[in-house]
């Protein structure tokens, strides 16, 4: 069968919107492959040592030992969640030389930052780690420099860049400064003689110009292409976002509409890029008196995040730990058995009363691996429930076609 138009025309809309696909494959390669942390830690640099890992597991399990019945799980899960708690209580750490810290004096920072980089280089436990340094606005642009810069002299002078490394970049007040970043940790890869690249940075939405500029700009997909692809992912900041517009302290909270119609921003810019999204955190802290309904709170508001596909987020106390875990995996399996049929449906052409699309079976597979790589689901498991491998699963979650 012959249609009426000739290879003229094919060749010249291949050739009008060649420079687009380009600019397209290259602005939106898709998600990236490998592990996506389910929360990061947040500890200030001065509570910072060689045992903090396994003081906060120890912490953690001694709380949900005492009192984790409170919370009525799963067996399954609670079985889950203490196994974690032994083998990797914290899955990514930030050292915070930012407000956790505080500003000691350029001497004390200095030496705090030689220091954790030794301590971090001697003891990498965790599966992602960096820290999180001043930020570029005048004030302390010099200081999160060198912070950076002396932290990486001690990390280093004993060793290689740890895999999942990744620093921080508070309170962008301007987008200009996200390029200014990205310059300084290429300056520093030439320094410390690192592969280019190898520096990434995650960038905090904090401020309403990270949102909205000056010129009234969405401003947060101009930060992600501002970063040069060093750009892994976008943290969304509770509490200083919150308070930059003027919200009560009361009515400060990861669940505000305020905060997420900042989170929509940052979804709709981040789709496709290659940069992940992470939720904030609470400071209601389960100790004492409040433990349980703190922990009830955290579970609650971790599951929503996990609902909007934000599957990470931020732990500032050894005792979130348990309900960031519990919520994890409730959440994970829960969702199992539907997306593993719907995904086996899928991969064998069954018709099973729902029609699954490529794009569909992206999402099941990285449901699926979101699952298995934070301990939620088991390999044996997921094989059997989806009759595939996880390599195949893997296919699944890449493919573009």
């Amino acid at each position: 069968m012959a249609g009426r138009l000739t290879g003229d025309v094919y060749a010249g809309i291949d050739a009008r919107l060649s420079e687009v696909d380009a600019r397209v494959e290259a602005r939106y390669p898709g998600e990236p492959s490998g592990r996506q942390p389910v929360h990061t830690v947040y500890v200030p640099a001065h509570r910072y040592s060689a045992d903090l890992v396994a003081r906060w597991g120890e912490q953690a399990r001694a709380v949900f030992d005492a009192c984790g019945d409170a919370l009525g799980l799963d067996p399954a899960v609670a079985e889950r969640v203490r196994r974690k708690l032994v083998t990797e209580p914290i899955e990514d750490l930030r050292i915070d030389f930012e407000d956790g810290y505080g500003r000691p004096g350029d001497d004390a920072e200095d030496e705090a930052a030689v220091t954790a980089g030794r301590v971090l280089a001697a003891n990498p436990v965790t599966p992602f780690c960096g820290i999180r340094f001043k930020s570029f606005e005048r004030a302390t642009r010099r200081r999160g420099i060198r912070t950076l810069d002396l932290f990486l002299s001690g990390l280093l002078e004993h060793g290689e860049l740890p895999a999942g490394f990744v620093v921080t970049l508070p309170k962008v007040t301007a987008v200009e400064q996200v390029g200014a970043a990205a310059e300084v940790l290429g300056h520093l890869e030439t320094a410390y003689g690192l592969p280019d690249g190898a520096l990434r940075f995650e960038v905090q939405i904090e401020t309403a110009q990270s949102i909205v500029d000056g010129e009234g700009r969405v401003a947060v997909a101009r930060i992600v292409q501002a970063a040069e692809g060093r750009c892994s992912g976008l943290h969304y900041g509770t509490y200083d976002y919150s308070a930059g517009l003027g919200i009560a302290a009361e009515h400060q909270s990861m669940d505000h509409p305020a905060a997420d119609f900042a989170k929509a921003f940052m979804q709709v810019s981040a789709a496709g890029t290659g940069v992940r999204l992470s939720d904030g955190s609470t400071n209601k802290l389960p100790v004492g008196d409040a433990l349980v309904p703190a922990w009830r709170e955290h579970l609650r508001l971790v599951r929503r995040s996990l609902e909007r596909g934000f599957y990470q987020g931020w732990d500032l106390h050894p005792h979130q730990l348990p309900t960031r875990f519990a919520a994890t995996y409730a959440f994970f399996r829960e969702g199992l058995p539907a997306a593993a049929a719907r995904l086996r449906d899928y991969a064998a052409q069954v018709d099973s009363g729902v029609l699954d699309e490529p794009a569909t079976a992206r999402a099941l597979s990285g449901f699926l691996l979101r699952g298995l790589d934070c301990g939620a689901i088991d390999t044996a498991e997921a094989e059997n429930l989806t009759g595939l491998t996880r390599a195949r699963l893997e296919s699944y979650a890449t493919f573009r076609g």
